[in-house]
């Protein structure tokens, strides 16, 4: 006799937790459709579009002379400089910071509050609030992506920290060797592929975050553009543009090569 075949389950039912939440997002975004004023007819109207054909025709041709060149090549190297040693003390930062933030430190809640509110402040409010001690330049540009990240970097690196299979430190114990020791040859041998995932990715984001900062005065790449763009030069615009993206790009790439790289090892 064959088995009695059992039908799919339904698609929504009454005990299902994971039913209700989906429907409750989607009730949220049904009511943010209906609360906003979008005016997406007059956005797709032929005026609009229009317009918009007018503005990005003024960043052709971009401007590719050798002393503006120059000027964006030295910007790109502060922006990528930036990222580069922000995500680097962050690193630092979030590893020290790390250790007392997860479960196997009695005292947690305090560290966690302190990650919590690093990484709850964007970076573009960190760098405003330090351009008043560091002054315009890529100073405060930096230490702001530093203090940001380190928040990021420290819950994630808590967390790789729990995770850690305890056998080789409860060993390490077994033999008498201190909390110091246990971290530097149990623990941080297996965490340290996963940190250094992490702290690429958040470089990849900080090359991003970097050529924003320039908004607020903070260097590189983004106090081109603002520039330009508030002086309406699109041709000098355009070419700022190219090399973010052409910056963005290459970090990206070298960022996967070295987490594929590490993966293999």
């Amino acid at each position: 006799m064959k088995p009695a075949r059992k039908l799919p389950p339904p698609l929504f039912s009454a005990r299902c937790w994971a039913c209700w939440l989906v429907a409750g997002v989607l009730a949220l975004v049904v009511a943010s459709f209906a609360s906003l004023d979008l005016k997406l007819a007059s956005f797709a109207s032929g005026e609009a579009l229009a317009s918009m054909g007018r503005f990005v025709r003024e960043f052709f041709p971009p401007d590719f002379s050798a002393g503006f060149v120059r000027r964006v090549v030295e910007g790109a190297w502060e922006t990528l400089a930036m990222s580069a040693l922000g995500t680097l003390l962050a690193a630092l930062a979030g590893v020290l910071m790390a250790l007392p933030a997860s479960r196997l430190n009695a005292g947690r809640g305090l560290a966690r509050l302190l990650l919590n509110a690093l990484r709850s402040v964007p970076e573009l409010v960190w760098a405003a609030m330090l351009l008043i001690s560091a002054g315009l330049g890529p100073f405060a540009g930096t230490l702001a992506l530093a203090i940001h990240t380190s928040g990021v970097l420290g819950r994630l690196f808590a967390e790789a920290i729990e995770n850690a299979p305890p056998g080789p430190g409860a060993a390490l114990r077994a033999q008498g060797a201190g909390a110091t020791r246990v971290f530097l040859y149990a623990t941080l041998p297996q965490v340290l592929p996963q940190l250094m995932s992490y702290t690429l990715y958040r470089w990849e984001n900080n090359i991003r975050a970097a050529a924003v900062l320039g908004v607020v005065g903070a260097g590189g790449l983004g106090q081109l553009l603002m520039f330009h763009m508030g002086l309406f030069q699109m041709d000098k615009t355009a070419t700022v543009l190219i090399a973010m993206l052409a910056l963005v790009a290459l970090v990206d790439g070298a960022s996967f090569a070295l987490r594929r790289w590490m993966t293999r090892q």
